[in-house]
């Protein structure tokens, strides 16, 4: 049984959120109800674009993030989490005022990637965190390496991220196969899906589930790691 409460800022976005919620149910080590951890969830949609916001063109989401994450606090949670990478970006800057553990998607996704692709690979992220050098910055920390696609297909990327927050996964998840088969027919190593969305395309893609470092995933086994500590 985890005695800990998780607070989940979600909502950025909701099938996002909705993903990770699956996750940690389906991988919690429990036999029944009552093992499971206790959740207290947040979905706010209306928090400001985050990769706006960076590329210059959007509202700082910061207040309402940080607004979000006390919330949870005040609810009773114990431990914190945001189900969004480009979130990161400014959740950084408030980090060390926050009264409790906050398990951080980027450093959860960096130690999955190195674990398993250690030689480096591929990272799928929106345009912002690209731009943002949060997962570089994190690797660097860790003496790992990150593969950046082309521009080109940069933008294919973060449409990729717009489909799937329409509602449209069979398209987001054709989309993502031509990406990943173009990236891979450069270099063949993991693809790392560092933006929330990307692994609700890539499970719709097809291709082979051992060849993605999801960040949704890390940050669940983050999670339940410290939860039934």
């Amino acid at each position: 049984m985890a005695l800990k409460t998780l607070g989940v800022l979600g909502g950025m976005g909701p099938a996002a959120g909705a993903e990770f919620m699956r996750l940690l149910a389906r991988d919690a080590p429990a036999k029944r109800d009552q093992d499971h951890p206790r959740v207290v969830m947040f979905s706010d949609p209306s928090i400001p674009d985050r990769g706006d916001a960076i590329l210059g063109r959007g509202e700082d989401p910061t207040p309402q993030l940080r607004y979000g994450l006390e919330r949870l606090t005040e609810w009773g949670a114990n431990v914190l989490s945001v189900p969004c990478n480009t979130a990161h970006v400014f959740i950084d800057r408030f980090r060390s005022e926050l009264p409790i553990p906050f398990i951080h998607i980027i450093e959860a996704t960096v130690d999955a990637a190195s674990a398993s692709s250690p030689n480096g690979a591929w990272l799928l992220a929106t345009s912002g965190t690209r731009r943002s050098g949060l997962y570089t910055e994190y690797a660097n920390k860790k003496g790992y390496r990150f593969l950046d696609p082309p521009d080109e297909i940069q933008a294919s990327v973060q449409q990729c991220v717009n489909l799937v927050k329409g509602g449209r996964i069979s398209e987001a998840g054709a989309l993502i196969c031509n990406i990943t088969e173009e990236l891979w027919s450069k270099d063949d190593r993991l693809i790392t899906t560092a933006c929330t969305e990307l692994p609700l395309a890539y499970a719709a893609s097809g291709l082979p589930a051992c060849k993605e470092i999801s960040s949704l995933q890390a940050l669940s086994d983050a999670c339940l790691k410290f939860l039934y500590v």
